[in-house]
């Protein structure tokens, strides 16, 4: 006997815009729930998790740059999100998402796409600078190596796109990604960014300007 709850198409519509997820796999996932939406989100989620991990090896070499300038044309952003197709590329979804991305480089002034990228060295320097950070601060002893990671990884945060909170959420840049993999079903990867904003880099008025041949 079959015991799947019956799922109406409103539910599978109000599923799909709250997720982006395809029809089918919004149903299954209602399904799964027993009708409950958090718990049919939280499904996908895992899901597109999942499906992530399985993609993230594969070649992605298309793409689109897109460009944000903010109001007043003082501060802008450009980056380049990539998938596998050209055909995903040319999706509105798609080059919606690359300029969401975009505004958040502006927004946020991220260093680095991932943790991964960050030098070594620049690592270890501030793993140094928080663990004199924690001795000077007489906490517990045996917990110095817990307090530094902890605070190690809040600096990943603040330095790392994808490790940054998505605006006005609790979700991060790099649950964006693999909600985005899973939907598209393919690979979806920042590759670069680059961020300007006007008088960052003016010239200190206190240093000799150089010369050609210098």
């Amino acid at each position: 006997m079959d015991t799947k709850p019956i799922v109406s198409p409103a539910d599978v519509k109000t599923l799909r815009e709250m997720t982006g997820a395809g029809v089918m796999d919004c149903k299954r996932a209602l399904e799964a729930s027993g009708g409950d939406f958090e718990a049919a989100v939280a499904f996908l989620r895992q899901k597109g998790l999942a499906t992530a991990r399985e993609k993230a090896d594969r070649v992605a070499r298309e793409g689109v740059i897109a460009s944000y300038i903010h109001h007043g044309s003082r501060l802008g952003a450009m980056l380049e999100l990539n998938c596998e197709t050209d055909f995903v590329a040319r999706t509105d979804d798609f080059q919606k998402l690359a300029r969401e991305l975009a505004m958040q480089v502006a927004g946020l002034s991220p260093q680095w796409v991932s943790r991964d990228e960050v030098p070594p060295e620049v690592v270890a320097a501030e793993r140094e600078r928080l663990a004199a950070e924690v001795a000077a601060s007489n906490g517990p002893a045996d917990r110095g190596e817990d307090i530094v990671q902890g605070k190690l990884d809040k600096w990943f945060e603040s330095v790392c796109l994808l490790e940054m909170l998505h605006r006005g959420t609790d979700r991060r840049i790099g649950d964006l990604i693999t909600d985005a993999s899973a939907r598209f079903g393919e690979n979806i990867r920042v590759a670069r960014f680059a961020r300007m904003a006007v008088g960052e880099t003016a010239p200190d008025p206190d240093q000799e300007p150089l010369r050609p041949g210098a």
